[in-house]
């Protein structure tokens, strides 16, 4: 068997040996240039937290390459929606290339490294109960039209808790129209985070005020005048007490019951009446007068009546019924 040579000689030989030459300088030329100016890498964190709404190529990976405006352009592309604050999500290597084509990313220009699973958490701040509880409480005493001494809020409860974005918050609490601001209260707590709304939230609290109210000292048959031993004053919670409930004793001094009243029961207006001045049959002076006439007769009460009220009276000398005020025990007067 013979073994093969290599004639330097041969005409062939230098041409070939030249064009090799030639070809491995070009292609490191090429390598080269495309490292320097043309590649860009993409290497993906496989943990991220996130600070916003949306998922920002450039906050969830290290992006390198020479073209600056390249790199750039990729740091701005949205990847996703984030997740709630509080809560995470996870990508892969097949979402984020789908990503890259919908924003007009040619894949051959960019190395991309990409962890077998990408998760993605949301930043965020959980509001401490106390300081939702401030928020009511300021709101209420800022709203509320008693002295604020007399006042008792408690019970502040709130149906969740409440995680919000990392940022700068502030909340409003919304009270229902027309409320009187007595007994459980239903309210809206809206949250902001710089200036954006994030949040609504439900909640309620118990308000109560203490004031003075009228109440029997022991049982009060029907028809009864009450006097100063009848009464005494009390303070119970205005959320409690009906709105004609009698909170000053001269209210109810000179007044007699409608009904009969156990002991420790809070006087009501319904309760109580003025005791009548004049009864059917009674005989009285009726009085008509104006500025230049005043003309008087004897009159018969066909009902009875209490100051003030106006009663149909009998004129005695002229047999005709006619309605009449009462001014006292034996007086009336005709309205013109």
């Amino acid at each position: 068997m013979k073994s093969s040579t290599f004639d330097v000689q041969h005409p062939i030989f230098f041409p070939a040996l030249i064009f090799c030459v030639f070809l491995f300088l070009f292609l490191l030329e090429m390598t080269t240039t495309l490292s320097a100016a043309g590649i860009t890498t993409i290497r993906i964190l496989k943990k991220a937290e996130i600070n916003s709404d949306k998922i920002i190529l450039g906050k969830i990976a290290n992006i390198k390459g020479g073209n600056q405006g390249f790199v750039q352009k990729l740091r701005r592309i949205v990847i996703g929606k984030a997740p709630l604050p509080g809560n995470s999500r996870r990508i892969d290597e097949r979402y984020i290339k789908i990503r890259l084509k919908q924003n007009d990313i040619d894949l051959s220009q960019i190395i991309l490294h990409v962890p077998q699973q990408i998760e993605i958490s949301r930043s965020f701040f959980e509001v401490p109960q106390e300081e939702i509880e401030k928020a009511v409480l300021d709101f209420i005493y800022e709203k509320i039209p008693w002295d604020r001494n007399r006042v008792r809020v408690n019970n502040v409860r709130v149906s969740q808790k409440v995680v919000l974005p990392k940022g700068n918050f502030t909340c409003k609490v919304v009270p229902p129209k027309d409320t009187d601001f007595l007994g459980t209260i239903p309210l809206s707590i809206n949250f902001n985070v710089n200036g954006s709304f994030q949040k609504k939230i439900r909640a309620t609290v118990n308000i109560g005020v203490l004031t003075d109210v009228v109440v029997t000292k022991r049982p009060l048959g029907r028809y009864k005048p009450i006097t100063e031993d009848d009464i005494h004053l009390k303070k119970m919670d205005m959320a409690n007490l009906p709105s004609n409930s009698i909170t000053r004793c001269e209210d109810v001094l000179g007044k007699r019951t409608k009904r009969t009243i156990n002991a420790n029961v809070v006087l009501r207006t319904d309760f109580i009446e003025l005791p009548p001045l004049v009864r059917r049959g009674d005989l009285v002076l009726i009085i008509a007068e104006s500025d230049n006439l005043k003309i008087t007769a004897l009159g018969e009460v066909k009902q009875k009546g209490c100051r003030g009220e106006r009663i149909r009276v009998v004129n005695l000398d002229s047999e005709k019924g006619i309605y009449a005020r009462i001014l006292d025990s034996n007086t009336v007067k005709v309205d013109f």
